[in-house]
């Protein structure tokens, strides 16, 4: 006679498992029908997903991807009514608390956040991070996710982010994308760390229409990884660490439940990572709603599929050990497909409600503006969407416009529209909590001693670890030797390898590292050697961090501070400032350019009062630059969005920042002599800019514009003249067209030579405001 409990959580097991396959079923119908725009769904994974969910605790974390759906079920965290309001981009978080519609269906999160914007209990609910597209992304941020439980380990922490670092950070990847970097990156990282991770490959054998023979050395991802297998002894214990690999059939249920028992123990208990290879998974409906995989599989393959299909292995499972009877089973089957239908109308009819109003109220519009036949048209279409609502108004209001009529009232209709369109799709890119930091001046004593100015920066982070507990850095040679530059001094003498720390040279699962880390209520700071190997983390930067708050619609948040050096020193490969790229890429964070490193302490020391993710670029070549030692080290702070006048002037404003700024001081000196006085503006931060409007009132006193900058031209120089002329108005103000001067299109050659004519130099400063002032 078999326990009731295990009964019921069998028949549990399979009316989830046909519910949301019902769900993956209805939404590609939706999708081909025209209700929706496009699906991507969990079919063929129910099985393993279900057998994960009875391992997943409350604390741990998921970092997956869009085939998840199941799991995300089974936990809780997902109802068939929210399945359905995400595919139908349905904006009320209420109904799609993942994203608000802002992402695609199966694209999954939970809110870590209150609605203040305040860390919940991270330990009372289960947790899933926030979803990207790009094959491989979630991998970066694993890392940190299972990194911050051996953190709180260390530390005998037990707070809202863990109980003294029990938890196990999942990950999810399909076969396919285990071809990625990110993958092998992520997956040597934590078998050198030794994290509490579990890391499930769901291996259909395809990857969209491509096969595994074109994807994987051996066709077999766990044999691939076979070296990273750890040894152990015959009591178990580890001899030579690495993960633990285990492998088991996507449509074995008593396989999958034990495999998925095994890897949680390992993990939770021991902190070693798992690789957990589930085989021969099936994709009934191929990739996604924009193909159909009969195309590339062949009768052989789509007749196994059918046969190994893990429900219907499932259910064979369940009749051979007579758990449930046929009868039991045929019902729950009608009952889960009736839940998804019913679920599908809801979710649709919740979703056309405010729609319904809006057409209406336009349609009303349109009535008043002449437009009668629009108007029937627009109220007799049940389906159309917000925007055809305002589309039609606008054209109609345009068109009135024209012949002369008031259209004032319309007009307050339409931009009350378009204001609630940016609260529903733009907001939360950030969340100006660095804004409300008090600016504090940095203090000096009458006899402040003048140093390195890595000095500055070293005492500062001593400083602000003392005041921080929750403050990590880490990096390359970031822990043995303080950094290259020496501004890390000392600092895991003092605070130990748990808060400075080396790590490989794997610039992508640093930045991802930060991430994770962030996400789960520390404060990291991730540092990337020089800026020019930023590229290396820019995807993961870009699509992971920039993105977090905003893709989430403010659910989850992760202030990663990432520390860099660069602008000019020495050659191609350390002398870069491709500030243009790193403007388009990395909205939704800051970008800090100090000048010098009292300034970057102060930027840091702001940061860390608020929750912004954020790139610190330090000046490369000023950390043997004399500065005066602050008395209030880490109290001081640099207002983000604020430029400082470096030296006044009445005929021309030129604006910069970093490096570049004791070159126009000293510029500036050799007008002087000249009799032309410039007003040199310190950009500071280049995201934000200037919220006070400072480089205006500059012009309009000056007349005339020079922004200076060592990116290539078209790069931060075009950024900031669209910012000053265009945003802030100062075309009517110029008495001369503006100018710019920016380094050479390619990479600065080496030694002094090159770095003379590649970058601009103080004669070319010189030379250009002579030019521009004479015109």
């Amino acid at each position: 006679m078999h326990n009731p409990d295990f009964i019921q959580s069998i028949q549990e097991d399979y009316r989830l498992a046909v519910l949301s396959r019902e769900c993956s079923l209805l939404g590609r119908k939706e999708v081909l029908t025209g209700k929706a725009k496009f699906g991507i769904f969990g079919d063929g994974k129910e099985l393993a997903q279900l057998a994960w969910a009875k391992v997943f605790r409350d604390g741990d974390f998921r970092s997956g991807y869009y085939r998840d759906q199941t799991f995300m079920m089974a936990i809780g965290a997902l109802t068939a009514e929210q399945f359905f309001a995400s595919l139908y981009a349905d904006t009320s978080i209420e109904r799609e608390p993942s994203s608000a519609g802002r992402q695609m269906n199966g694209h999954f999160a939970t809110r870590s956040l209150d609605e203040n914007g305040q860390w919940k209990s991270l330990v009372d609910q289960k947790n899933s991070s926030a979803d990207i597209s790009p094959t491989g992304g979630q991998m970066p941020r694993l890392l940190g996710l299972a990194q911050a439980s051996k953190v709180y380990k260390a530390l005998g922490v037990d707070n809202g982010f863990s109980r003294q670092g029990q938890e196990v950070a999942w990950g999810t990847i399909g076969n396919a994308s285990t071809s990625e970097g990110h993958f092998w990156e992520a997956m040597n990282a934590a078998g050198v760390m030794q994290l509490p991770l579990v890391m499930c490959v769901w291996d259909d054998e395809y990857g969209i229409s491509v096969h595994a023979r074109y994807q994987t050395i051996k066709q077999n991802i766990s044999k691939a990884l076979a070296g990273f297998q750890r040894t152990v002894d015959q009591r178990g214990a580890t001899v030579e660490p690495g993960f633990e690999i285990i492998v088991a059939n996507g449509w074995d249920y008593a396989a999958l439940v034990a495999a998925f028992e095994k890897a949680d123990a390992i993990a939770r208990e021991e902190h070693v990572p798992v690789l957990l290879h589930i085989q021969q998974m099936t994709q009934p409906q191929g990739h996604s709603t924009s193909g159909s995989h009969e195309r590339y599989k062949g009768p052989e393959r789509l007749a196994w599929e059918q046969t190994y299909d893990c429900i219907a292995q499932f259910r064979q499972f369940i009749e051979a050990h007579d758990l449930l009877p046929a009868a039991t089973l045929d019902a729950v089957e009608a009952e889960a497909k009736e839940e998804a239908k019913q679920a599908m109308q809801r979710a649709f009819d919740a979703y056309l409600a405010p729609l319904q109003a809006i057409r209406d109220q336009a349609s009303d519009w349109l009535e008043l503006l002449g437009e009668s036949a629009q108007a029937q048209r627009l109220r007799t279409d049940k389906t159309a969407m917000w925007r055809d609502s305002l589309a039609a108004v606008r054209q109609a209001a345009t068109n009135a416009r024209a012949m002369g009529r008031d259209i004032q009232a319309v007009q307050a209709w339409i931009s009350m529209q378009q204001e609630r369109g940016s609260e529903v799709y733009s907001s939360q890119l950030h969340s100006g909590t660095a804004f409300n930091v008090p600016h504090v001046q940095a203090t000096y004593d009458e006899s402040a001693p003048l140093v390195d100015g890595r000095v500055v920066l070293r005492d500062n982070f001593h400083a602000l670890f003392n005041r921080h507990p929750e403050v990590l850095i880490f990096g390359e040679d970031v822990g043995t030797i303080g950094d290259v530059n020496q501004g890390l001094e000392g600092m895991q003498e003092a605070f130990g390898e748990n808060r400075v720390f080396d790590t490989g040279i794997r610039e992508a699962t640093i930045a991802g590292q930060g991430i994770g880390l962030a996400m789960r209520g520390l404060r990291p700071i991730a540092e990337i050697q020089y800026l020019d190997y930023l590229l290396y983390a820019l995807e993961i930067l870009s699509d992971d961090c920039a993105t977090v708050r905003w893709r989430s619609a403010g659910g989850q948040k992760a202030p990663l501070i990432v520390r860099t050096r660069g602008h000019r020193l020495e050659g191609v490969w350390h002398s870069g400032s491709p500030m243009g790229l790193i403007l388009g890429a990395l909205r939704g964070m800051y970008v800090c350019v100090p000048r010098n490193m009292t300034q970057a302490a102060g930027m840091y020391n702001t940061l860390l009062q608020a929750d912004e993710p954020a790139l610190v670029i330090e000046c490369l070549n000023g950390y043997r630059l004399k500065e005066k030692l602050p008395t209030n080290l880490a109290a001081f702070t640099v207002p983000l969005g604020h430029v400082e006048t470096l030296r006044p002037g009445s005929d021309l404003t030129l604006v910069t920042y970093g490096s570049m700024c004791r070159l126009a001081l000293e510029a500036a000196e050799r007008l002087a002599a000249l009799d032309v006085e410039i007003e040199i503006i310190d950009v500071q931060t280049l995201l934000p800019f200037d919220r006070a409007k400072d480089c205006l009132a500059s012009v309009q006193r000056t007349n005339r514009l020079l922004v200076v900058d060592e990116d290539v031209d078209g790069g931060a120089t075009a950024y900031l003249l669209q910012k000053i002329v265009e945003d802030q108005g100062a075309f009517q103000y110029l008495d001369a067209a503006p100018a710019t001067l920016t380094a050479k299109a390619h990479r600065p050659a080496y030694g002094s030579d090159g770095d003379y004519f590649s970058k601009p130099s103080v004669e070319d400063i010189v030379d250009t405001v002579l030019e521009v002032v004479a015109r």
